[in-house]
């Protein structure tokens, strides 16, 4: 732990490849007429508490494209190409930087919402927590089942206690539940379980222990490399966000997000 040393400098990290099995070259995909990674780059710069934007790309067309942008305060990291997880090619890029605390946003959540990266980096700043994620209600029953939708499960205190792909926690008696009072009819769980969404804080410590460590037997199971945090015994703080945004895994992905858009911006 850090015994609640407060954080001072805080630098966003966007990881972003070329190569994608379902949607290879997806970062430079246009949405509504941009590449994806200039939404993302231009959401996480509308974020207060982050010093500077990192983009750490092994893909000199994603490097060419954001420096394109002349966006103030945001740099190009070039990393190596055989990194396992987004997670390594962050550590890879902060390595030789100085700051005391990195938010992970992906390159493939165009509508990012800002105030929940501010949220995550006033977490990670108080020095109480070694990383921070988020996860929002499940409205739609059939996700509850999907394993592509993963769960997260945490105490009262928004500590995290587990994720999965599986359905958790298990309703035995649906009488003991207590959805909300204004969840639509038919369905009875909703309110009961969130999804992880995949944005993290790290105190930047504690992300080069993490990728330090070879994946443990839970991560392998499940293929989720929080796991490993988990495992390591990790204190790892949850905020709960209504915004759920939209990640682009596939090329049909792409109109979801223009709809979405859409709705944020009517006149755009």
């Amino acid at each position: 732990m850090n015994n609640g040393a407060k954080m001072g400098r805080i630098v966003g990290v966007i990881p972003s490849r070329w190569g994608s099995t379902r949607f290879p070259g997806k970062s430079l995909a246009l949405i509504s007429g941009k590449p994806m990674i200039q939404w993302v780059v231009e959401r996480v710069k509308q974020a207060k508490r982050l010093d500077a934007v990192i983009v750490a790309t092994d893909d000199q067309r994603i490097a060419d494209c954001v420096q394109a942008l002349e966006i103030s305060d945001v740099q190009v990291a070039m990393t190596r190409s055989d990194h396992p997880s987004g997670t390594d090619r962050i550590a890879e890029a902060v390595q030789s930087l100085q700051t005391d605390a990195v938010i992970n946003v992906q390159g493939d959540e165009p509508l990012i919402d800002p105030t929940l990266i501010d949220e995550l980096a006033e977490v990670i700043s108080t020095g109480e927590w070694d990383m921070a994620t988020a996860a929002t209600p499940i409205e739609d029953e059939d996700q509850i089942n999907d394993p592509s939708v993963v769960k997260a499960l945490f105490n009262r205190h928004g500590q995290a206690l587990y994720f999965s792909r599986a359905t958790i926690p298990h309703i035995r008696d649906f009488s003991s539940a207590e959805p909300r009072s204004d969840t639509p009819e038919g369905v009875p769980t909703t309110g009961i379980y969130r999804r992880h969404i995949g944005i993290y804080a790290y105190r930047r410590d504690y992300l080069l222990k993490l990728v330090a460590e070879p994946p443990c037997a839970l991560e392998n199971l499940e293929k989720l490399e929080q796991l490993r945090a988990l495992d390591m015994g990790c204190r790892m703080k949850v905020v709960k966000t209504e915004d759920f945004g939209i990640g682009v895994d596939t090329p049909e992905d792409i109109a979801k997000a223009e709809l979405l858009l859409q709705q944020i911006h009517p006149s755009g």
